[in-house]
Order: structure tokens, then sequence, then C-alpha cells
């Protein structure tokens, strides 16, 4: 990566700026979203079975390689550094729904028993496209959740962690497949529940506690600014990726996230507006103007295998120098069956003092080494 693009240093550390950068000064001055830190997309994806690949090249010759990715299990992706990751869900509330894939049953391969037990327990299960693209590291949320959860409560110092979702509704892809069932307000309150059901408040960054006394989560963003650093140290905060139905679905009527667990990606001016999604580089000027307000933003460095087939790191260091907080990519480690493309952030520091919200005083310093 270039090094302009993380405040002109080279992979900078908190003694060359002086006693003023201290960890106790950053824990006390910087907020959650005066950092940068790098996470990954679709964060529980494992490979798609080799006959099942074939069916897809066969069917899409131009757009099959979008899927050929992969991650390792959550717990090892913390331990590398991801500060951001993605878990996106179905909703099967009686179990047994996804459990047999039909991309499995159509390409003649056995199915695992122990697959069948986990995604036959009632509750939402963790995958990409059902019947075609459903290997995941962890195939219930609950188990994605406590994973997540084990992780952090043993690693208390670290950077808030920002787990964003997908909800899938839609339909099948294959032969013989089964769609997804809707996500209405219920299902999503079904979704809270399986989230509290894992995570101790201590440990969670709701709408409710930025909010505070302010009328609006917005008013609150804008004023009284999110929680400080070190009080965000060793917390999760979760974001609903979702616009249209969906997210008025999750808002249920309510006006500010009351007693929700995510925050959603709102548009301009809405009352709940404190979290956004903007993944494209030409996002950058929207970008910079919603980090300059206070928002927390997500941005992808790549997308599809195109930029590691390519080995093109334009969008990368754009997305890392735009301002948003959490970059995702599918390679903070280089997949060398295509290129040595990679995200990471100079020195590997795992999150530093953003380039946008504090050039003036520790920007690019490790705020978690």
């Amino acid at each position: 990566m270039a090094a302009a693009t993380v405040c002109d240093l080279e992979a900078p550390d908190a003694a060359s700026a002086g006693p003023g950068c201290a960890r106790a000064w950053i824990d006390r001055n910087l907020r959650m979203n005066d950092i940068l830190t790098v996470g990954t997309h679709n964060s529980y994806k494992l490979a798609i079975s080799e006959p099942i690949m074939e069916q897809i090249r066969r069917s899409a010759p131009d757009r099959w390689f979008h899927l050929d990715y992969a991650h390792r299990p959550l717990a090892e992706q913390l331990d590398d550094g991801a500060r951001n990751l993605e878990l996106d869900v179905v909703h099967d509330p009686e179990g047994g729904r996804f459990a047999r894939p039909a991309g499995m049953i159509n390409t003649g391969q056995p199915i695992d028993p122990a697959y069948i037990a986990a995604m036959s327990k009632p509750g939402f299960k963790v995958l990409h496209m059902q019947d075609i693209d459903f290997r995941s590291s962890c195939l219930t949320f609950v188990d994605g959740l406590a994973s997540i959860q084990a992780w952090s409560a043993a690693h208390p110092g670290h950077t808030p962690i920002l787990i964003t979702m997908n909800t899938n509704d839609g339909r099948s892809r294959t032969r013989g497949g089964v769609d997804a069932l809707p996500f209405d307000t219920a299902a999503y309150d079904a979704l809270d529940a399986e989230v509290r059901s894992v995570f101790p408040e201590r440990q969670l960054i709701t709408p409710d506690q930025v909010r505070g006394p302010c009328a609006t989560l917005r008013e609150a963003v804008l004023t009284r600014g999110w929680p400080t650093l070190g009080e965000a140290r060793g917390k999760v905060f979760f974001a609903l990726d979702e616009q249209g139905r969906h997210r008025e679905a999750y808002r249920g009527g309510r006006q500010t996230l009351e007693g929700r667990i995510y925050f959603v990606d709102a548009e301009d001016g809405a009352p709940d507006q404190a979290y956004m999604t903007m993944n494209e580089l030409a996002d950058g000027p929207r970008i910079a103007a919603a980090v300059d307000a206070g928002f927390i933003v997500r941005t992808r460095a790549d997308a599809e295998t195109l930029e590691a087939r390519a080995n093109d790191t334009r969008r990368r260091d754009a997305q890392l120098a735009s301002g948003a907080q959490y970059v995702s990519t599918d390679y903070r480690r280089p997949d060398l069956r295509l290129s040595d493309y990679q995200v990471r952030l100079p020195g590997d520091a795992i999150a530093v003092a953003n380039p946008r919200r504090r050039p003036e005083r520790c920007c690019g310093i490790p705020i978690e080494p």
C-alpha cells in the first residue's frame, strides 16, 4: 500500500508522535469514529465445492469467478486483525429449511449428517446464497456470534468490532432449490433476540446507548458524538446493511431505533442516521462529507475478486484514504492463485487514528498495534 494513503507515514508508531499520543490520551480524547481499520466481506464464506462451481461456470461463464473466494474461521480473522466482520443470514424459525442444499443433490454429492443436524435447529442460518453458495464457517447465527463473543471477552482492549449484515429473503437460483423466508418486523425482533442471547449488554454498543438523552440518534452523533475509544474498547456493534422494505421492517415504526440492536444504513437526514454503507469508488466525496459530519462509514476496497485478479490497488488506496472508518476486503491475506493483492494498514497495525478525522494529532498512529 502506498504510504501516502495513511497520513504520509510509513509504519507509524506512537513513540514518533511524542507522549501526547499515549494510549491513555487516545482513549480519553478519540472517539470510536476517529479510527481506521480493515475488516472482511462475507466473513463466514467457505469455498464452493468444485462440482457446484463447475455448474456455475457453465451457467454463468462471465461471472462465476465473482464467487471464487473464501475466508478463514471468524476467530482466526480476529486474531489476524479484522475489526469488521460480515454475517449474512436467512430466516429459519422452524429449522431444516436449508439443511439439504439443492446444489449438493443436483451434483450427486453426499450431505454431511453433522451439517444436516446443525441446519435443522430452529433459528437464523449464516450463508451467502442458499443451495449453491451455502458453505459457512459458522452454520448458525448463534454459533457465529458465540465465536465473536468469546474472542472479544478474551481480548478486552480490542478496537470496537463492527458486524455488518445482509438479511437474505431471495429466491433460490438453482433447480429444486428452496426460497428464503421474508424478513418482516417479527423476524427482525427474533434477530435482535438472538444477539441478546449471546452478547451481554456490557459488550454491546447500541443505538440507545449512543442516543443517550438526545431526542434522536442523528442529533446525538452530530452533537454529543460517539462513545470515546476508551469506552468502546472490548465491545461490538451491529449494522443492518439494508434499505427499502427491509430497513422499514427493522425500524418497525420506531423513529430512532429505540430498543434495537442494529444501526441502519439510514437515508440522509433521518432521525436514526448514524451509520452509512458506501461501497463504490465514486462515493469518495459523500464518504468524506459523512465522516466530517460525525457518521461512521463502512466501504469496500474490492469486490467480486476483480481487484485481486488484476492486482489493481487503486480502489483500495482511495478507500483507505477516504475517511471511512471500516474498510472491508476479501483479501486481508492474498490469494496467491490470483496475485499478491491484499489490504492491510502500514506496519501491520490493526487500527490507526483516522487520516480524515485526526489529521492534526496522532494521525496514523496505531490505536491497536
